[in-house]
């Protein structure tokens, strides 16, 4: 068993907390170290209590399906003798009411796009097969109720 930590910091200052006229700018903090600055996202919580800069949680959850799909695809790729040059996803996440009514992510699609190098590149049979590989052992994908669909972009 593995356990991973993050810390998230918020401080009230001398905002009105009762009246909800605080700010939900806060500070997420990782176990290498590295701090970012968090909010709640506009589309959730009107400016100026929410902070367009920051990455909020709806963001972060994207990117981290996005984040684990790409670490398995490399290793997948590297495995099978390809040479990666470069892979940019452009996730997108859909929030909808799921089928209890409640609001929740219905869908996320990545679109990766993959440069390689060198003699070996995959065919666009053997492409889908490594995203295929990717998907089914992405932790973070195995463990959300929402559907995950890769569209890889094959160039």
């Amino acid at each position: 068993m593995s356990v991973y930590l993050a810390e998230t910091i918020w401080d009230r200052g001398s905002a009105d907390f009762a009246g909800g006229r605080y700010s939900r700018a806060h500070r997420l903090r990782f176990d290498g170290g590295i701090e970012v600055p968090g909010s709640s996202s506009p589309q959730v919580v009107p400016l100026p209590y929410s902070t367009p800069a920051a990455v909020d949680p709806e963001e972060a959850f994207v990117a981290a399906l996005s984040a684990c799909h790409m670490l398995w695809f490399l290793d997948f790729a590297c495995r099978a003798g390809y040479c990666v040059d470069q892979y940019q996803d452009q996730a997108v996440g859909v929030m909808g009411k799921n089928p209890e009514g409640r609001l929740a992510f219905t869908s996320v699609t990545l679109h990766p796009k993959t440069v390689f190098s060198g003699a070996g590149r995959p065919n666009e049979e053997a492409l889908r097969s490594l995203h295929g590989a990717a998907h089914r052992e992405c932790f973070i994908a195995n463990s959300v109720r929402c559907e995950v669909t890769i569209e890889p972009e094959f160039c």
